[in-house]
């Protein structure tokens, strides 16, 4: 009972209450005017009225939680609307955080209830399963914006998201360049062809047995070479431009695909072979009918392993030597130019490329291995 009265207490609704109520008693800023105090106060009320009529709300009431969950999203714009004031910027005291704080713990609370309403409807799982991790994402930005321009962290430093995005939206072309030239002529490029080639010569270590134990620790002895090192090499090798970065890609891809594969080759177990063979299939019938399906998670695995490997060793790579464009120099160069807000633009167009490759992997994942267990309801 005790532990259960404990619990109850310190959930995040009662926590962010407590807070709630703090945010009233604490002053808002150091130098703080008589109106923005009164506007201030309207936060923590609501954020009180609200979680304390979700207290008696059951869990898998939707009404409910998307009224506390927009008047949250509210509250943090206007929690991001405040900062900025001149009274609040650099000058955030104990009040404007736990009301943070408490914003926070409701939009956990928010996080939690949605996590635990379940729907028919397969289009309302997935819908909620894209509207969490975006209200993390949200949560954690504007946190970033709030603590930045709370505290006046200096740009060097730490700029704050609204400075990324202003960068970000008046250096659209330049980026778009960058993007062009790492993205699309050299990572694509050497994913392809490096996965390719460690999937080629997975298949003939699979036919000649004594080559897997001769290539596995020639591999692992390659993918342990530091991109610092490679990269020199591959820009005197190769030149200047893409072809240099797509090596150093190859190189990167190569291992993490070679191992998957043929760790997914052997996945089938004698039964299952012996079952081929007893209907005299071939070795290439046995592979496309048994052993590549079960192959096809590994392969799948290496691939979204790889494409987040394939963009960092592009980028590392132009560090060594590139045309003017791409991010990798992009990067090197705003740093020296002390441009932070530049530099965390082009981190944000790498970032957001890297993610949509890996979500589309992971749909063509499940569009083809939708019999796999991992994704049967």
């Amino acid at each position: 009972m005790f532990l259960k009265l404990t619990r109850h207490m310190f959930s995040s609704s009662w926590l962010a209450i407590l807070f709630a109520v703090l945010a009233f008693s604490l002053p808002l800023a150091t130098d703080q005017s008589w109106w923005l105090q009164s506007i201030w106060l309207i936060g923590p009320c609501l954020i009180m009225i609200s979680c304390i009529l979700n207290l008696r709300i059951p869990r898998q009431q939707v009404f409910w939680t998307t009224g506390l969950l927009i008047i949250v999203l509210v509250l943090l714009w206007l929690a991001l609307t405040m900062v900025h004031d001149v009274h609040i910027a650099t000058h955030a005291a104990a009040g404007f955080w736990c009301f943070v704080i408490a914003l926070g713990l409701s939009l956990w609370h928010c996080m939690a209830r949605l996590s635990a309403i379940s729907t028919i409807s397969p289009l309302a799982n997935r819908m909620l399963c894209l509207l969490i991790p975006a209200l993390f994402g949200i949560w954690l930005i504007s946190l970033w914006e709030l603590i930045v321009i709370g505290f006046g962290v200096p740009h060097v430093l730490l700029p704050a998201p609204s400075i990324i995005g202003e960068a970000f939206s008046s250096s659209i072309p330049t980026l778009a360049a960058d993007f062009r030239q790492t993205f699309i002529k050299a990572v694509i490029p050497g994913f392809i062809l490096g996965n390719s080639v460690g999937f080629l010569v997975a298949l003939l270590a699979d036919r000649v047995p004594f080559l897997r134990r001769g290539l596995l620790p020639v591999g692992n002895l390659v993918s342990a070479i530091p991109i610092v090192g490679i990269a020199p090499i591959m820009v005197m090798w190769f030149g200047f431009d893409w072809q240099s970065k797509a090596a150093v890609v190859v190189i990167m891809t190569f291992f993490p695909m070679l191992v998957n594969a043929i760790t997914g080759l052997g996945q089938s177990d004698k039964t299952e072979l012996d079952l081929m063979r007893s209907y005299g299939a071939s070795y290439w019938q046995a592979f496309c009918k048994l052993r590549l399906p079960n192959a096809l998670p590994f392969i799948f695995n290496a691939l979204k392993i790889n494409s987040t490997l394939a963009l960092i060793g592009a980028i590392v790579a132009e560090f060594f030597g590139t045309p003017i464009v791409g991010m990798g120099f992009r990067i090197s160069t705003e740093v020296g130019r002390m441009n932070i807000e530049m530099v965390w633009a082009s981190i944000a167009v790498a970032a957001l490329s890297g993610s949509i490759f890996y979500g589309l992997l992971a749909l063509l994942e499940r569009w083809v291995t939708f019999w796999h267990a991992s994704f049967r309801q």
